[in-house]
């Protein structure tokens, strides 16, 4: 009786092995990233276009030029100064209040209990489930009458367009806090009473300084929404020289010939997202401990 012996494998390569095991996962991230910086490099190249049209502008600039950098603030058709600021008017008093009312809001749900407390927060995690645009149409009756009544809070105002981004931003921001706040010992709380500290000063005197990784990732939240925010934005200012950042930049390529002014929109993009990097980039290190933190109580 005779016995076969079966052939050795022949070993893998260690590329092949490597391409296996891991390989192909640094391949398709790779595609991702690619597909992702696609628009971008797009951007940047019409930014610094000096023809600043879209015609002539392609995926990899031909010239190099600041001329359309220029215009942005030198063209009497294009107010970006004056946009810019109109944004940062709204975006930071609104991002600033209503980060201070949701850790108000964050802290009596984290430590007291009271009649109905879990129904607002079903009620709170609820409304977040449904888009801001939905609302567009209430918002819009609802801030008309308004206006006729108080004029500097109704459509066409930045303060009535800043109350509503405070509104929309408390539900998110409570829920992150509220979080990060049930992780903080009850017991420092208990400590301070003792000692005879209010809940005013256990709040403001130690509650807040040790949820200041929760209130940067919040607040860079609140600020990014509303400075990028499109539709409430153009339905509550229509006067060009009250506009937004995101709403000025879009009536380049309606109000005017987008050929021409492509490349000017480019521009006024590219500085505006340097701003929204430079918010991220400069608190980014409360950024994973707050949203970890947050998320390990509920």
């Amino acid at each position: 009786m005779t016995h076969t012996v079966a052939p050795e494998r022949k070993a893998k390569s260690p590329l092949v092995k490597w391409a296996g095991e891991s390989g192909w996962r640094h391949l398709v991230a790779i595609a991702v990233l690619a597909f992702g910086l696609v628009p971008i490099v797009y951007v940047i190249s019409a930014a610094f276009n000096p023809n600043g049209t879209m015609s002539s502008t392609s995926l990899l600039p031909t010239s190099f030029g600041l001329g359309n950098f220029q215009k942005l603030f030198t063209d009497p058709n294009v107010p970006f100064g004056r946009w810019f600021m109109n944004s940062i008017v709204i975006a930071v008093p609104a991002a600033f209040i209503s980060i201070f009312i949701s850790s108000l809001a964050a802290y009596a749900f984290s430590r007291f209990r009271f009649k109905g407390r879990r129904p607002m927060l079903l009620f709170l995690l609820l409304i977040q489930m449904f888009p801001a645009f939905l609302a567009v149409v209430a918002l819009y009756l609802i801030f008309g009458s308004i206006g006729e009544f108080y004029p500097v809070a109704g459509l066409n105002t930045k303060l009535g367009l800043m109350l509503v981004y405070m509104g929309g931003a408390l539900g998110v921001s409570t829920w992150l806090m509220k979080g990060f706040f049930d992780t903080i010992p009850k017991e420092l709380d208990e400590a301070a009473t003792i000692d005879g500290a209010t809940h005013a000063q256990i709040f403001f005197g130690m509650i807040l300084p040790l949820a200041a990784p929760i209130i940067a990732i919040s607040g860079i939240l609140a600020f990014v929404g509303t400075m990028n925010d499109f539709i409430l934005a153009s339905l509550f200012l229509t006067d060009r020289p009250e506009m937004t950042l995101a709403v000025g930049l879009k009536t380049l390529t309606a109000d005017n010939s987008p050929a021409s002014y492509f490349g000017i929109f480019a521009a006024g993009t590219l500085l505006t997202s340097v701003l929204t990097v430079a918010v991220f980039m400069s608190l980014q290190r409360y950024i994973v401990s707050g949203l970890t933190g947050g998320a390990v109580k509920g």
